[in-house]
């Protein structure tokens, strides 16, 4: 299967599924992840099923390369009660989300990360309960490229542009 109609050409991956023990500890990496308070206020749904990516793809307009992924990490959360824990609950999101994509990138493992806006097709997709949201998707797969390497151009600011001693 190539990638579907839409996919972009940057999150092209093989159809080669990546290893159980591989996405066990990719999803450890989050469940690990630091957390305000220890709140820990995500849960992963580890998605596989072909059909399934395809109608998860359809959640975000920028979520196409997950229909054509070995397998898509949906990151659940609730809702949150007010604004600080809306606060909270994105740094923690952020935190497990980054933690899953290191680990990936250690196992040779590509992501690419989406949002979501389309709750009523997440939740049919995924079936989690009423006060929980589908926040983040990481589409999870072998680049079709090339391998998994170091970027060594990275495109960001320069260090002493970005960093300030003491003061700005």
């Amino acid at each position: 299967m190539g990638r579907p109609a839409g996919a972009t050409k940057c999150a092209a991956v093989t159809e080669q599924p990546v290893p159980d023990e591989a996405l066990d500890r990719i999803l450890e990496a989050g469940r690990r992840a630091p957390s305000a308070g220890n709140w820990q206020p995500w849960d992963f749904v580890l998605v596989t099923d072909r059909a399934q990516l395809v109608e998860l793809a359809k959640v975000w307009q920028g979520a196409q390369h997950v229909a054509g992924a070995a397998a898509a990490i949906a990151i659940v959360a609730p809702e949150p009660k007010d604004a600080r824990q809306s606060e909270l609950l994105q740094y923690d999101l952020g935190q497990a989300t980054y933690a899953m994509t290191i680990a990936a990138a250690d196992l040779g493992v590509g992501t690419g990360h989406a949002a979501a806006a389309d709750q009523d097709q997440a939740r049919n997709v995924l079936g989690f309960p009423e006060g929980r949201f589908l926040a983040y998707m990481l589409s999870v797969g072998y680049p079709s490229d090339k391998p998994l390497a170091v970027i060594n151009r990275l495109n960001r600011r320069p260090f002493d542009e970005v960093v300030h001693r003491g003061a700005w």
